[in-house]
């Protein structure tokens, strides 16, 4: 993910939302600490998406204050940006792309929950009752795997 194609970060949203709000930094130490001028705030203050952003943080930080989750969050997001640059990187070995992929998808909420892996696979179960005459019904179960056959 190239930066300079969203040519703002949230950290820097996050930060002009600090400082309108009273917490942060001076205008001029953000600029500085980002590596950006006062046409850059100009452009970015046209930006809709970059106003909506900041906007946000400024309601969070007005709602609940400056809080250990809120400051976490801007940073997780920055460091994804890291992330993205260490998976594509080929010199990183593949076992710490795959944690990195893993930690991604555990942050994002996309893992799969407790019982749900099992019914992930789409697996069928079918119960054949094979008992017509006086005697006990014999019952086979079998799923979609070989060690959850059971014969009764």
């Amino acid at each position: 993910m190239d930066l300079a194609l969203t040519k703002w970060s949230d950290r820097l949203a996050f930060d002009v939302a600090l400082t309108l709000e009273g917490s942060g930094e001076s205008l001029q130490e953000i600029m500085q600490r980002h590596n950006i001028g006062p046409n850059d705030i100009l452009t970015y203050n046209q930006d809709p998406v970059f106003l909506k952003k900041v906007e946000h943080y400024r309601g969070e930080i007005r709602d609940k204050g400056m809080t250990f989750r809120l400051k976490a969050r801007a940073q997780a997001e920055e460091l994804l940006t890291t992330s993205w640059l260490l998976i594509h990187d080929p010199i990183v070995s593949p076992a710490v792309k795959a944690d990195l992929i893993k930690s991604t998808v555990k942050w994002a909420g996309l893992e799969a929950k407790d019982g749900a892996a099992a019914d992930a696979s789409g697996g069928v179960s079918i119960t054949i009752n094979l008992g017509n005459d006086s005697k006990e019904p014999r019952v086979i179960n079998v799923g979609t795997d070989a060690d959850e056959q059971e014969v009764q």
